[in-house]
């Protein structure tokens, strides 16, 4: 039986101009229906990826401070907030920049995506889809996490150098004090906020990604852990080995240790003589000796100085006898105070 044909629309109908006038809002209606299917990150995957972060800006540290060790003591110092700034930067401007996940978010096989479009997109096959950053929410990210943390810095080292916490200072020094006491405490609660709404959620481990609705999500649907178990349990052991080690060493006297360990030395009288005529702290032979007292153990002027003037009470890495003066090697001059 053969099906009767139905009469097309024509264009000239007035009908036919309703129904695409209502077509649009006929496909929203059908679209608000459908939710969004909802995706679970791990939230110790994130969590992780901001440790790896910290430790891969610490190791590019630790080499450029390589390369400076022959400077002037304590001149490296003085610029550690430029330098934290400059390797934040690069890392800024090697992965994000260029649409990239950060060296810690691509060993947990995360990325950031653009919150904002997807809220007023409809359902989505994985839940992982999506366009990445703007270049205003790249930009005003590297201004927070760099721009901030290093003006933050350089705040908090210039007020405490200038004492504007001091009850003798000028008024309006310690009104400045007082709103930067405020003003990182209001952080410090906003932060412990966005820490429980994140633990609930799982969404923006800081308030940077939460102002910017930047979201961690995971770069692919079939995800591959890039670090083993087995290396996972070495590094964590080793941890915590270390910071057994950093809480032991305090508690134990060097001069002692020495003193058990010296019989069993092999050439006395050469060590003993190396050791007398090299600095203790930066064992070279001192281009301006001083002598410590009262142990007369001899020492670099500017290594002497800097650690009497770092501790107050600072002891011989020798003898372990407190140094309460120094006096220069061979000269006639009297004592001098090394705290002053």
């Amino acid at each position: 039986m053969a099906t009767p044909n139905l009469p097309q629309p024509q264009p000239e109908g007035e009908w036919f101009h309703t129904y695409l006038k209502l077509l649009p809002q006929w496909q929203l209606l059908a679209l608000s229906h459908q939710s969004m299917i909802p995706i679970s990150i791990s939230r110790v995957n994130q969590f992780d990826a901001a440790r790896l972060d910290i430790e891969m800006s610490a190791m590019l540290k630790e080499q450029l401070v390589k390369v400076f060790s022959l400077v002037k003591p304590g001149m490296l110092f003085q610029y550690e907030p430029e330098l934290d700034a400059f390797l934040e930067f690069l890392i800024w401007r090697f992965s994000i920049w260029v649409d990239k996940p950060t060296p810690g978010n691509a060993l947990m096989d995360l990325r950031y995506r653009d919150e904002r479009a997807m809220e007023s997109r409809g359902k989505v096959r994985t839940g992982l889809e999506g366009p990445g950053l703007t270049i205003a929410q790249k930009i005003w990210y590297c201004i927070a996490t760099v721009g901030g943390q290093y003006t933050w810095a350089r705040l908090q080292s210039f007020s405490a150098f200038r004492r504007w916490g001091d009850s003798e200072q000028r008024p309006l020094a310690r009104r400045a004090w007082i709103l930067i006491q405020r003003i990182e405490g209001l952080y410090k609660v906003a932060s412990f906020g966005n820490l429980l709404v994140f633990l609930y959620t799982g969404r923006f481990r800081n308030l940077i990604e939460r102002v910017l609705k930047a979201r961690l999500v995971y770069g692919s649907p079939n995800m591959n852990r890039a670090v083993s178990f087995e290396y996972m349990n070495r590094q964590l052991v080793w941890n915590e080995f270390s910071e057994m080690l950093l809480l032991l060493l305090p508690l134990l006297n060097s001069s002692s240790v020495k003193k058990i360990l010296s019989p069993f030395s092999k050439d006395k009288s050469s060590s003993s003589k190396v050791e007398d005529d090299t600095c203790p702290i930066c064992q070279a032979i001192p281009a301006i000796p001083f002598l410590a007292l009262p142990c007369q153990h001899r020492y670099c002027y500017y290594c002497l100085r800097t650690r009497c003037a770092a501790a107050s009470s600072f002891r011989c890495p020798r003898c372990g006898e407190p140094v309460v003066a120094m006096q220069r090697h061979g000269g006639l001059a009297g004592n001098t105070n090394p705290n002053q």
